[in-house]
């Protein structure tokens, strides 16, 4: 796949990047309480599921402090070195941990995601969700700090609502920069965003929708509801949410069957039909970044970006999740 001929412009950055990266929690290796949330990939499976995503058309990867306190910048990074993939080419995503911390740790931590991503520059660096101690405006004016002494090229925000996004824009642009994203949840199954002015928000502020958990921790694969067994033998806190268990796999039974039935007449999988969806309803708003657990995962998520679903297929897949969000 040519990367070129799918990169589009992330919100008000100048970063241009595919559709859909590559989600990187998964390369946590368990440690500390959100690193445990995944099973253990062994370094020699991340850096194969990093080489295939990129060979694919992926370029580029959204990682966090968070993530196993660094681990799975640390492990990212390794794996850009390991299939040669140069800084110039490759764009890095991170996040700061905001819990229990006032914004000069903004600038304090800085150091220690330069150093755990070895050399490869932060094109984006966001404030990981709004449970700062420090006001909205100390943490914009500490992000700006780091723009202007060149240490990161481009600022987001995680989990904001349409209010704390707004917020974050005019107090970026009292030094003369643009909030470039907001990462969200959002999927099929979970629309909320449609409805809460954060989408209609980010359009007018020309800021880009980063979506996690794109295909629902796996529930739009279509893999648990074929076997639901399967998801008790899982390490990690998956397998206690109610939607895998047997009344949540019937209520989006429905939606799937619909993924299926138009992923048949594109030769593709469910999953990629609803990366695809996701992808394209919003006119290039939203981008995705799907994990992936092996090369098999790494390489669908990646080639969902060939599919060209038609407005029919999008409306009927529209109105099947429509349904969920009643």
């Amino acid at each position: 796949m040519n990367k070129q001929n799918n990169l589009r412009q992330l919100g008000n950055s100048d970063l241009m990047v595919t559709p859909i990266g590559l989600g990187t929690w998964q390369f946590s290796k368990r440690k500390n309480l959100a690193g445990r949330y995944w099973p253990m990939i062994s370094d020699e499976e991340s850096y194969s599921i990093v080489e295939a995503a990129w060979q694919n058309g992926i370029n580029w990867f959204d990682t966090a402090e968070m993530y196993g306190n660094g681990e799975s910048e640390r492990t990212l990074a390794r794996a850009l070195q390991a299939g040669n993939i140069e800084d110039s080419h490759a764009v890095v995503a991170t996040k700061w941990m905001p819990i229990f911390r006032t914004a000069g740790s903004i600038k304090k931590t800085i150091g220690k995601r330069q150093e755990t991503l070895d050399g490869y520059t932060i094109s984006l660096h966001q404030v990981h969700n709004p449970m700062s101690f420090a006001s909205i405006a100390a943490q914009m004016k500490a992000m700006a700090g780091l723009v202007k002494e060149g240490k990161i090229r481009h600022v987001g925000v995680s989990n904001f609502s349409a209010a704390q996004m707004r917020k974050a824009s005019r107090e970026l642009e009292k030094y003369g920069i643009r909030l470039a994203s907001n990462q969200v949840h959002y999927n099929m199954v979970n629309r909320k965003i449609e409805y809460n002015g954060i989408l209609e928000a980010a359009r007018e502020l020309n800021v880009a929708i980063i979506a996690y958990s794109p295909l629902a921790q796996g529930i739009l694969t279509g893999k648990y509801h074929d076997a639901p067994e399967s998801i008790r033998t899982q390490q990690g806190f998956r397998k206690r949410f109610g939607s895998f268990k047997e009344k949540g796999l019937e209520r989006t039974r429905p939606l799937v069957d619909k993924l299926r039935e138009v992923a048949e007449n594109h030769q593709a999988t469910a999953a990629q039909v609803a990366l695809n969806w996701l992808t394209n309803r919003h006119d290039g708003t939203v981008f995705a970044i799907p994990g992936a657990s092996n090369t098999q995962q790494a390489v669908s998520n990646a080639q969902s970006m060939k599919l060209q679903l038609t407005g029919e297929d999008m409306e009927i897949l529209n109105q099947a999740s429509a349904e969920l969000q009643k």
